[in-house]
């Protein structure tokens, strides 16, 4: 059973194009590569939106990547008529397996397309959208694609964002992501829980080393918008996070001025991070002030007290209370 972290997560700048090898294929790769991939643990991991928060994640679903095909000519002169006929010619009635087995193939082409060809084609895309912008109002995607390009000139990702989910979580929404499943932070400010490991495959939107190869063969190429979890409220002020995950499950606590609230006692750890203002958390034979930024942790089977004079924001993260059925 692998331990679980929470960490505030602020981003101004696009983060990579990626994904999370499922347990096994982390065990492979670590041992194939242990100097880029670490451990050999997977790496589930939720975002839990503190502002307005945006991300890319999953691929939109087969009639959505038809539209982006006539829409969006510079991926079919990246990855070739034929490639991009074989989406465009997709019945509806084909099976889950055939629609995988088709976007795999056009995903793998457009990302292992050589720089110089994405160069070319993300140039004609940002001149051609310049242009329609004179003529019509672009849409979100369009308008993101152009923000995206800003950030990583010439990057593959810029182009390969067309093919993705665009999420936009307001506060107190969460949006979880399982192993294998290709996902981009753009803006925003989150809470991130996720499994103990460092194994991401990157692919796009980013300086650092690509393993494109690796990230195209492990993908679940599941289509389709993803779920958004709102939490299940546990008292007046603290709402549960529950992802399909034995690794984690979050708490979001938010105490107003003068109130105060309790966390039973629960069989695994737990681990609080302090988001915002000052209150004091109260264990068996402990009482400790915190503040903004603070982190503690908190044996099992320990119940937790906290109460704020001023008010105070906090989060929990402790093993998922499935595992424990």
């Amino acid at each position: 059973m692998g331990s679980q972290s929470p960490l505030s997560l602020q981003v101004a700048k696009a983060l990579s194009i990626q994904a999370h090898p499922d347990k096994s294929l982390a065990a492979i790769l670590h041992k194939q590569q242990p100097e880029v991939y670490k451990d050999d643990n997977h790496k589930p991991e939720m975002a839990l939106a503190l502002t307005e928060f945006e991300a890319l994640c999953g691929f939109v679903g087969l009639e959505e990547i038809k539209t982006v095909l006539q829409n969006v000519p510079e991926i079919s002169e990246v990855v070739g008529t034929a490639s991009a006929n074989q989406v465009l010619h997709l019945s509806k009635e084909a099976g889950e397996k055939k629609r995988k087995e088709v976007l795999q193939s056009l995903f793998t082409k457009l990302m292992s397309a050589s720089k110089a060809v994405i160069s070319d084609a993300v140039f004609k895309l940002i001149s051609r959208l310049n242009i329609k912008s004179k003529v019509r109002g672009l849409t979100e995607k369009e308008e993101l694609v152009l923000r995206l390009e800003k950030q990583y000139p010439g990057d593959v990702g810029v182009i390969a964002s067309f093919l993705f989910n665009y999420v936009k979580l307001n506060s107190g929404e969460a949006l979880y992501l399982g192993a294998n499943e290709p996902h981009a932070y753009l803006h925003g400010e989150c809470v991130e829980c996720m499994a103990t490991s460092d194994n991401v495959v990157r692919a796009g939107l980013t300086p650092k080393k690509l393993d494109v190869q690796t990230l195209c063969s492990i993908l679940t190429y599941k289509q389709g918008f993803p779920e958004i979890l709102h939490g299940v409220p546990s008292n007046p002020y603290t709402v549960k996070y529950l992802p399909p995950f034995d690794e984690f499950e979050v708490d979001q606590c938010i105490l107003p001025q003068g109130a105060s609230t309790v966390f039973p006692a629960i069989p695994g750890p737990s681990v609080f991070l302090v988001v915002k203002g000052r209150g004091t958390v109260r264990q068996a034979f402990s009482e400790e002030l915190v503040g903004e930024g603070d982190v503690l942790f908190t044996p099992a089977n320990a119940q937790i007290s906290v109460r704020t004079t001023s008010g105070l924001s906090l989060y929990r993260a402790g093993i998922s209370s499935r595992f424990f059925k």
